[in-house]
């Protein structure tokens, strides 16, 4: 259901909202955004990775743009790429952030260095251009992306994984689980489970990223700065509650929730939460006939926040290793009757507490990493936070429908009617984000609340750091 539809988003609204001729407007910043979120869908990264991947795509496009800027500072080189009042016209512009985001992806993502340098020509541009004279809009571009590249090829992701002799983004901490995918040895910690391929077979599930909290951020002083409470403990009457509630949710689970839970899942055939905001901000940019600076300076603030949201949700993440709702349902209701979502086509009935499942596809059932804090709350309140801040009022007005039979959970059957979802307010949006993975069967009330209040400090920080780089108070 989700990655059609949501692709068709930005059309969607502009329907409903009558402004369907905005799509025009693109910029290059959008343009290039398309692409980066193109070859997440294809390539498959972990939501952590998506996020940085958004921010260093959209961090050297502004770094480009601060260039041509009589103020604005870059993140790596402060004023040291600027240019003369005389080169300050929309087209240097255009070719240098088309320059530097063109080196960063092709580095972010070496097997789709085809496809981005097709993207480069149809623009105009020579891709082989490798020039560093800064008097050229492509040196600018090109030694703006070196620069951030080198600085994030040190910023503790192990993107190439030449910290440990490993995978890109591999491991170097030596995390290992504390239950095993037939066992729960400990039922307040993370269960790697076994989950159908869709071919017969089962995939092992792997912690993704447990050393994320590492990873340098944008305006966070270190993953834990925002404090949070620590989730409930086994053997309290609040960890049996939270259970219960994720159970209650499926037994009552209606076509509408079903939908906002499948709509908000984001995947691993999609372009992940920190995506799904990416394509918001380009409907803003359409909605608000945005000119290139302020889709840059936009893009930059938001996905920046939402990397620096990734970290300290990551952060907490590997520090609680907290257990899943899939694992704790099993754990709790052995071999216990409950009333129940039963699967597919199936409704509500009484089942056995260990043969559960969340409101998912059956490939994914729930994700390979730990609960607490949720990634969708805290990615989608922080970027939520930044287009309010941004565009100085919390409307958004966007709406999507989804057609009748398209879920991929019950194919044919949910929902039984189209169901249009609307979001006065990116607030709305970003807690109908955070409430679905509820109604999915995918985290506790407390993963998902206290991740919301996270990710608007998170959001209100890097908006403040944003600012200060493009008023020229930071990167001197």
């Amino acid at each position: 259901m989700t990655h059609g539809i949501r692709t068709r988003l930005a059309l969607a609204c502009a329907l409903l909202l009558g402004t369907a001729g905005a799509a025009q407007a693109a910029t290059v910043v959008t343009d290039w955004n398309d692409e980066a979120l193109e070859a997440i869908r294809v390539t498959h990264p972990g939501p952590p990775m998506v996020a940085r991947m958004l921010a260093i795509t959209n961090t050297a496009m502004y770094d480009a743009w601060a260039a041509y800027d009589n103020k604005a500072n870059g993140t790596q080189l402060g004023g040291e790429l600027r240019r003369p009042a005389s080169e300050r016209t929309d087209a240097n512009r255009r070719k240098a952030m088309s320059f530097a985001a063109y080196r960063v992806l092709v580095d972010l993502f070496p097997t789709r260095q085809a496809q981005f340098a097709a993207e480069m020509a149809g623009l105009g541009y020579d891709p082989t251009d490798t020039t560093g004279n800064i008097a050229t809009p492509q040196g600018v571009g090109n030694v703006a992306a070196a620069a951030l590249i080198q600085y994030r090829h040190a910023d503790g992701s192990n993107q190439l994984g030449n910290v440990n002799g490993g995978a890109p983004y591999s491991d170097y901490t030596g995390y290992l689980p504390v239950n095993s995918p037939t066992q729960i040895v400990d039922p307040n910690h993370w269960q790697p489970l076994a989950v159908p391929d869709g071919s017969g077979g089962f995939v092992l599930q792997k912690f993704i990223a447990p050393h994320w909290s590492l990873v340098k951020p944008f305006a966070l002083s270190r993953y834990d700065q925002f404090p949070v409470k620590a989730p409930a403990r086994f053997g309290t009457f609040a960890y049996l509650q939270q259970a219960l509630q994720v159970v209650y949710y499926s037994a009552t689970l209606n076509d509408r929730q079903k939908t906002i839970a499948e709509y908000w899942a984001d995947g691993p055939s999609s372009e992940l939460p920190p995506g799904h905001w990416v394509l918001f901000a380009k409907h803003v940019s359409e909605r608000d006939h945005h000119t290139l600076g302020q889709d840059v300076k936009m893009t930059f603030a938001m996905t920046n926040a939402v990397l620096d949201a990734s970290i300290t949700s990551w952060g907490y993440k590997r520090q609680f290793d907290y257990i899943r709702p899939v694992s704790a349902v099993h754990f709790l209701f052995k071999n216990r009757p409950i009333f129940a979502w039963a699967g597919e086509g199936l409704g509500t009935r009484v089942i056995l507490g260990q043969n559960w499942r969340p409101y998912q596809a059956a490939t994914v059932v729930t994700p390979p990493f730990a609960e607490y804090v949720s990634g969708h709350s805290i990615f989608s309140a922080s970027a939520a936070e930044v287009l309010k801040r941004y565009t100085g009022s919390d409307y958004f007005g966007a709406a999507v429908t989804v057609p009748a039979g398209s879920s991929r959970v019950e194919p044919g059957l949910v929902p039984a009617h189209d169901v249009v979802l609307s979001w006065p307010t990116f607030t709305a949006a970003a807690d109908e984000a955070g409430i679905s993975r509820r109604y999915g069967g995918i985290h506790f009330q407390d993963g998902d609340v206290e991740a919301r209040v996270l990710g608007r400090k998170i959001g209100a920080q890097a908006y403040t750091l944003s600012r200060a780089y493009i008023n020229g108070t930071a990167g001197n």
